[in-house]
C-alpha cells in the first residue's frame, strides 16, 4: 500500500526541502520505491535533486490545472527517486486553482493515477498554509513537521495544527500527525533541549528521534545536485535521516486512504 507523507511547516527555513530529499534517499536505500512531488513556487527540492528548474516544460503546475497527465510530469533523480518538479509557473497554477472546483483534492486525484507504482510519496509543502498546502494534506496519509529548535521557530505551529485539524474534519478523516522532526538541532544548548520539551508539552505532539543535527554538509549537497546520503554518506546528519526513513517505514499505516 502507498503512503503519502506531507512535509510541512509555513515557516521557512526549517529544513522542509533538505527533509523530503534526504528522507527520499535514505527510503530508497531500504528498497522503497519514492515519488516526492515539490510544491513550492520556488522550485527548491527540484534544484536541490540536480534538475534546473527553468528548463521545465511539464511540472506540478500543470498536473494541478490538469493540462497534463501526472506521468508526464515525473522525472528519475540521480538519487534514485521519483520527482514531479516544480518552478515559478506553479505560482500561476496557485492562483487559478482558487477559482477552480475541488481545488483541495486535484493533488490526490492527480496522485491517485501513479500511486500504484510507489511504496512512499513524500510532499514538499511551500512555506504558507494556501491552496497547495492544503491540497497536500488532503491528500496524505501522514504529515510530519521538520521544526528548527529555536523559540522563534515554534510560534506557528499552533496555526499549523489548526490547518491539519480543519483538513482532517471536513476533507480527510484519516490524516495523522508524525510528530515534530527537529531540525538543524544542537543538543549541547540548553535552548535546544527546552524548545523540544515545550512543544511536546505545549502542543502534545510526539518528538521523533534522532534529531537532525545542524551542519554545512546540509548546505553544500544541494549545489551537487545530490541529497545529503550521497555527499556526505557517513555523516552524522545522513545517517540521522537514514534511522528516521526507517521508523517512517515501520509506521506506515495498514492501508491506503480512498
Amino acid at each position: 500500500m502507498t503512503t503519502t507523507i506531507a512535509v510541512a511547516n509555513q515557516k521557512g527555513g526549517v529544513a522542509k526541502t533538505t527533509t523530503v530529499a534526504s528522507l527520499g534517499a535514505a527510503l530508497v536505500e531500504i528498497g522503497q520505491r519514492v515519488l516526492l512531488v515539490d510544491l513550492d513556487p520556488q522550485g527548491s527540492l527540484t534544484f536541490s535533486l540536480g534538475i534546473d528548474p527553468e528548463e521545465l516544460d511539464v511540472t506540478v503546475g500543470e498536473v494541478l490545472l490538469g493540462t497534463a497527465k501526472p506521468g508526464d510530469a515525473v522525472l528519475v533523480t540521480e538519487d534514485g527517486m521519483h520527482l514531479v518538479p516544480a518552478n515559478i509557473t506553479l505560482t500561476q497554477a496557485e492562483e487559478s486553482l482558487v477559482t477552480r472546483t475541488g481545488r483541495e483534492q486535484r493533488l490526490r486525484v492527480a496522485l491517485d493515477k501513479i500511486a500504484d507504482d510507489y511504496d512512499v510519496i513524500v510532499l514538499d509543502c511551500p512555506p504558507s498554509l494556501g491552496v497547495l498546502t492544503v491540497g497536500a494534506l488532503s491528500a496524505s496519509n501522514q504529515v510530519l513537521i521538520p521544526l528548527q529548535a529555536e523559540t522563534l521557530s515554534h510560534r506557528g505551529v499552533g496555526q499549523l495544527l489548526d490547518t491539519i485539524y480543519d483538513v482532517k474534519q471536513f476533507i480527510n478523516p484519516s490524516l495523522e500527525i508524525l510528530g515534530v522532526l527537529p531540525t538543524m538541532y544542537d543538543g549541547r544548548t540548553k535552548h535546544a533541549r527546552n524548545v523540544l520539551a515545550a512543544i511536546s508539552e505545549t502542543y502534545d505532539l510526539p518528538v521523533i528521534e534522532p534529531a537532525i543535527p545542524k551542519s554545512i554538509r546540509f548546505a553544500e549537497a544541494p549545489a551537487i545536485g545530490r541529497s545529503v546520503l550521497s555527499t556526505a554518506r557517513t555523516h552524522k546528519g545522513a545517517e540521522a535521516y537514514r534511522a528516521v526513513a526507517k521508523k517512517l517505514v515501520a509506521t506506515k499505516p495498514a492501508s491506503k486512504r480512498r
